[in-house]
Formats: structure tokens, sequence, C-alpha cells
């Protein structure tokens, strides 16, 4: 199995450790990983604010850079959404077709395809889960709270394989914290108030660590966090499952 690995921008600049930790996951999962170094924006950005016409490039530079693999997985549940959701190729829609339908966020190429069921990892601490809108609502990696169905959580299922992790329960298990790229911009107000209150919530249930599938949502909170100057960390749940106890 040769896997293209997919990083976003934002992972790239800014969280290179989640990137790393999510090589090193696969890796020690068997997984021949390559990293393309000419990948850039998939154009998420673009197209969120009304300018998909203009990621032509975006959209033709990634289907060079992972058509060759058997999967293309991402730390990042939102990029993925955007590329299963949105790549195409006027020239070749059928390649484009395909290669979208490879990308994989990383818990659900775990759960779903690598069909994980130990994890040598050990993370001792208070830990509350965010889910992400995009992983949620687009991906399905966990139920809706407000669906008369059963639940389930691959981010969940694989943070309960971690030894000696507590998993604190939260009051509003899939409230959105505010971020919604673009929107967190556009929203200053509204996108702070609702970052506010999704860390009140961790926090109210003794957190010391908020962890989820996107860096995008943890950045939005970790930025709160620090004007608040709370001593409550986040992590990306790739550093989790990759084994780093001590951080």
């Amino acid at each position: 199995m040769k896997v293209g690995l997919f990083i976003p921008c934002y992972v790239d600049q800014f969280y290179p450790g989640a990137a790393i930790a999510t090589m090193q996951l696969l890796e020690k999962l068997g997984v021949e990983v390559v990293y393309p170094k000419n990948q850039t924006c998939c154009g998420q950005p673009m197209a969120n604010s009304g300018f998909e016409h203009l990621t032509g490039g975006c959209n033709s530079l990634f289907i060079t850079n992972f058509s060759e693999f058997d999967y293309i997985v991402a730390p990042s549940g939102s990029c993925v959404l955007h590329i299963r959701e949105h790549l195409h190729d006027d020239a070749n829609p059928q390649l484009a077709s395909e290669v979208a339908s490879k990308v994989y966020e990383l818990t659900s190429f775990l759960v779903d395809v690598l069909k994980v069921k130990d994890l040598s990892a050990r993370f001792p601490h208070r830990v509350g889960m965010h889910q992400s809108c995009h992983g949620q609502r687009g991906l399905h990696l966990s139920q809706m709270s407000e669906l008369v169905a059963p639940e389930f959580s691959k981010p969940g299922y694989l943070l309960n394989m971690v030894k000696d992790i507590e998993l604190i329960p939260l009051s509003r298990v899939d409230e959105c914290c505010g971020f919604g790229g673009t929107f967190c911009v556009a929203e200053e107000a509204v996108s702070v108030k609702m970052g506010k209150d999704r860390v009140a919530d961790h926090l109210q249930h003794g957190a010391e660590y908020i962890t989820g599938v996107d860096m995008s949502c943890l950045m939005h909170m970790e930025g709160i966090l620090h004007r608040q100057q709370s001593k409550v960390k986040v992590i990306h749940i790739a550093e989790i499952l990759n084994g780093q106890a001590e951080l």
C-alpha cells in the first residue's frame, strides 16, 4: 500500500508536528508513505470565499502530485472534504473523480481502511475531544447528537485505544468552535463568542488538553486559551495516537 501524505497549508506552516506524527503513525502501521514536495494549497480558502473558478491551478497540481498513489491521507477533515467534493479537471474529469475518491482523513483511514485494532500509545492526561463540523457532518466521522441514531465516533474509537488517557465528557459534544475558515475573519465577533463557549465547555470539565482531527479548529481555540492565559493545551489527534505522551 502506497500512501501520499497530503498536508494542509496551516499545518505545514504552523503545526508541522501534526504532519510528522501522521507520517510516523502510518509508518508504524506498515504503510509506505510519500510526501510530494511540490504540493501547495488545495484551494479550499478560495472556494469558500466564492472564487472556486480560480482554483484550476490548485486542482491540476493536486492531481499531478497525488494521482499515482493507492490512497491519499491528510490530518485535516476540512481539506479532505473540499477535495472530495470539489476537485475537478475539465480536461480529464474521470481522473479527477478517481483521485478525489482516494482521499481520506487520517482517523477514517485508520478505522475504515487499515481497520486498526490496537495502538502502542500512552497519553496520561485528561483530554476533551472536539468534533469538527466538516469531519462530522461532511465526512461522517462521528454521529450527530441531534439524530435519533446509534452513536459512533471514529476519533473516539481510536482514542480509547490509548493507554492512561481520560476522555472527559462534554455538555455539548458536537458544538461548533466558530472557526469556519474565512468565517472567523468575516464574522470575527460571532466566531470569537462561539470559540469562547466551546473552550468553556472543555475547561468546566477539567480538560488538560483539547484534541481533534482539524488543527484549524484547534488553532482557533488555542488563540482563545492563550488570551485567557489558560494552561490548557491543544494537540492534534495524530500526536496522541502516535504515542507522544510527554509534551
